[in-house]
């Protein structure tokens, strides 16, 4: 019965250990992504600045919340976008983030499929896009000044982090619990070390009064 309950202890470690590594590692890329933005953003804003140019961010990350575009971006995906310099670099078929005029996405940024190109009589580019899971295309054609980025790489599931690190739940589940664990872990090891040091402290001492007690035997041996 003991050895079951080792194993059964030593298969939840492991698994516990497993979990814990993954939501680590997971929310470690989470931070360099985001600082790796950041600093890459910065750089380009200054120089930017310095050009007279006020651009949108070279670099952006967005976590998809909807299922337009599954399957080839699910929700919770994270898709990293680059800003597109002029719109001669866009091409039918590749995946932007826009700032959409559709009833239906009014307001809110959309990541949605360019299906077809139309440039004007005054020289200026409209793109109609698609969700691939959706039926018809986007109602509203988009102007290159609403593209924020065409997106270059996506991140699966990852978002999962981000929903529950910014949840209560989640943030006690994955921040704090785990913290007070390895907190507590540490505080067992140091009483447990000053135990033994107690113990040992208390062990030579007594080797001690014994050498002692022997010596005093000899010594009344001897005057004898």
């Amino acid at each position: 019965m003991k050895k079951n309950n080792k194993e059964w202890l030593t298969t939840v470690k492991k698994a516990f250990h497993f979990i814990t590594t993954v939501l680590m590692y997971s929310i470690c890329l989470i931070m360099i992504i985001v600082f790796l933005v950041f600093v890459v953003n910065f750089i380009d804003k200054q120089y930017n600045l310095k050009s007279g140019e006020n651009k949108k961010d070279l670099f952006s990350a967005y976590t998809i919340v909807s299922p337009s575009m599954v399957p080839a971006i699910n929700v919770l995906d994270v898709v990293v976008t680059m800003r597109v310099n002029s719109p001669e670099d866009l091409e039918k078929g590749d995946i932007i983030t826009f700032n959409s005029t559709d009833y239906r996405y009014s307001g809110v940024l959309v990541t949605h499929r360019i299906v077809d190109i139309e440039k004007t009589s005054s020289g200026e580019y409209l793109f109609t896009t698609k969700g691939d899971n959706n039926n018809t295309q986007d109602s509203s054609r988009i102007s290159f000044d609403e593209i924020y980025g065409s997106v270059l790489f996506r991140i699966p599931k990852i978002g999962y982090i981000q929903y529950y690190l910014s949840s209560v739940l989640g943030w006690v589940a994955i921040i704090i619990v785990p913290a007070v664990i390895i907190i507590g872990y540490d505080i067992y090891k140091l009483i447990k070390t000053l135990r033994s040091n107690d113990n040992g402290s208390t062990k030579s001492e007594n080797k001690e009064k014994k050498k002692k007690k022997i010596k005093k035997e000899k010594e009344k041996r001897f005057k004898k």
